[in-house]
């Protein structure tokens, strides 16, 4: 009987969550069983599991958002994929051998794809594209500044920027960063107490970036904001630092920055079929020709979700943890 990691109540992962049996649903008409095959452990699993996220499931549920897997079934109705097809499930519960979803949930990959990169796909190099291309009109050589540049998202914006001639200042906390990230496209990686508004002309050769990122909130937003051009605008994705954005006035009304938010999830509601196959074609293309590559710390069977989760939890890792799910 295939296994899932089901939710019981929300708290330490430790204690709240268990691999166990659960049978195996056939497709409805229009549904499709996807066999997993790999997912990765991502910071907002962790929120979830620990009941601190923005978006919490129903319990008991099985948890994770993303992953990847092949078409085991199809549903009686379902013409557009076929048995053995990579897929991205587009659906909660990824952490699971088995998955029943809507087969327009399910969006293919092509043949051949690296299929631990390809779990890891659904998410933050979506966050990435999706941030670089719907907030400020950008063209080969313009600049963009970020923080938190060593996490899953900062790497896919880097990565995926260089491939699109785009320029990026990027902030990390430690020093021993710089060199890697240097070494994976980005143009310019100082730390934190670089004084942007300061130092932004003379890193850019005169001109200041369109689009700030921020991942973190406080004093880290307000300086990549204080780097922004007149017009720029400051999208927030994540508050790694529990402190709230502050927003001083004069970039309102001076510098007219403008402050946005993004979450994939409301991006994926209400995204139209067409850019969504569209968004992750690119991905896909992009993961095939070498330019997204995600460092992977460790790889564990679903069996060992305990010390998978503990893995996860760990600061200071040299990239993400994934679940097998094919043992």
């Amino acid at each position: 009987m295939p296994l899932a990691a089901r939710l019981h109540q929300f708290g330490n992962p430790a204690d709240s969550i268990a691999v166990t049996e659960t049978p195996s649903r056939p497709p409805a008409a229009a549904e499709v069983v996807v066999r997993m095959l790999a997912a990765p452990i991502n910071p907002a699993d962790i929120n979830v599991i620990e009941g601190k996220y923005g978006d919490l499931p129903q319990l008991p549920a099985t948890i994770g958002n993303e992953g990847v897997g092949k078409i085991l079934h199809l549903g009686s109705n379902v013409t557009s994929l076929t048995i053995g097809q990579t897929v991205l499930p587009m659906a909660f519960g990824t952490w699971a051998h088995e998955m029943t979803i809507p087969a327009a949930s399910a969006v293919p990959l092509p043949d051949g794809i690296d299929i631990h990169q390809a779990a890891m796909l659904t998410v933050n190099p979506a966050t990435a594209w999706r941030m670089l291309h719907d907030f400020v009109p950008l063209a080969p050589g313009d600049w963009i500044v970020q923080n938190a540049a060593n996490s899953g998202v900062g790497r896919s914006v880097i990565q995926l920027a260089h491939a699109l001639g785009l320029r990026t200042v990027n902030v990390v906390r430690r020093p021993e960063l710089i060199e890697e990230l240097l070494a994976s496209g980005a143009d310019h990686v100082v730390t934190e107490d670089c004084d942007l508004r300061k130092e932004i002309s003379d890193l850019c050769g005169g001109a200041r970036p369109k689009l700030g990122l921020n991942a973190v909130g406080g004093s880290s937003a307000l300086n990549v904001a204080n780097a922004l051009t007149r017009g720029g605008s400051l999208v927030t994705f994540g508050a790694m630092s529990k402190q709230a954005l502050k927003i001083p006035n004069g970039l309102l009304i001076f510098s007219d920055v403008r402050f946005q938010g993004f979450w994939l999830k409301r991006w994926r509601e209400n995204a139209s079929p067409e850019d969504l196959q569209a968004t992750y074609a690119s991905l896909a293309k992009h993961l095939a020709a070498g330019v997204l590559q995600t460092p992977i710390h460790e790889v564990f069977p679903l069996s060992n979700l305990t010390e998978a989760l503990a893995a996860a939890m760990k600061d200071q890792r040299a990239g993400k943890i994934l679940l097998d799910l094919t043992v």
